[in-house]
């Protein structure tokens, strides 16, 4: 069972990403061409701006919803670093509850909306597309960011509070200061101090 939900995790990992990547670097290329065609040949892609938005915004939901799997969304750790170890474990239990109920709602009624784009056969303006494709993004995307906070719900249920680590920007960067000791020192050792 644990090596089905890992699949299932790597799965929806690889497709964050991958969707993330792509829109992002298809949006970019799009724009840019947009604008040599424009100023350059004195011609336009009429259709190159309503699919540029398309793209940022899936490459945005979808890397968003790859920030829930590394826990890389903004969190104000001050309340639960100064508080007993079982009222943090608490809170934070809480506050992924409140999270993950949340997007399984923006999820589903972001589903029901679809349902309703798709009977009204609303299409874009410039692509002539059907409109729910492009607003297929939330569902997707908020079914992805719940599934990765319910992981991190099971983590947190089964992890004793007095072994849970919180970790604050400046624990991490002095983290990354000592990793980058340590690869000067790795430098410094195979170059004999030449560099």
């Amino acid at each position: 069972m644990k090596s089905i939900f890992k699949l299932l995790g790597n799965l929806i990992g690889y497709i964050n990403v991958s969707i993330a990547t792509f829109g992002i670097i298809a949006g970019v290329t799009l724009a840019f061409a947009n604008v040599v065609a424009r100023y350059g040949f004195n011609y336009s892609f009429t259709w190159a701006a309503e699919l540029t938005v398309y793209f940022f915004i899936w490459s945005m939901f979808f890397a968003a919803a790859y920030c829930f799997r590394i826990d890389g969304h903004i969190t104000i750790n001050l309340f639960i670093e100064n508080v007993p170890k079982k009222v943090s474990k608490v809170s934070l239990l809480l506050s992924r509850t409140v999270s993950f109920i949340f997007l399984c709602a923006v999820s589903y009624y972001g589903y029901e909306y679809l349902l309703l784009v798709h009977e009204m056969e609303e299409t874009s303006i410039d692509l002539e597309i059907p409109m729910w494709i492009p607003y297929l993004v939330i569902p997707i995307s908020f079914a992805f960011g719940a599934y990765r906070v319910f992981e991190h719900i099971i983590t947190l249920v089964k992890t004793p509070a007095d072994k849970l680590v919180f970790k604050n920007e400046h624990d991490e960067l002095i983290e990354e200061v000592v990793h980058i000791d340590d690869i000067v020192k790795a430098v410094d050792k195979k170059t004999g101090g030449m560099l």
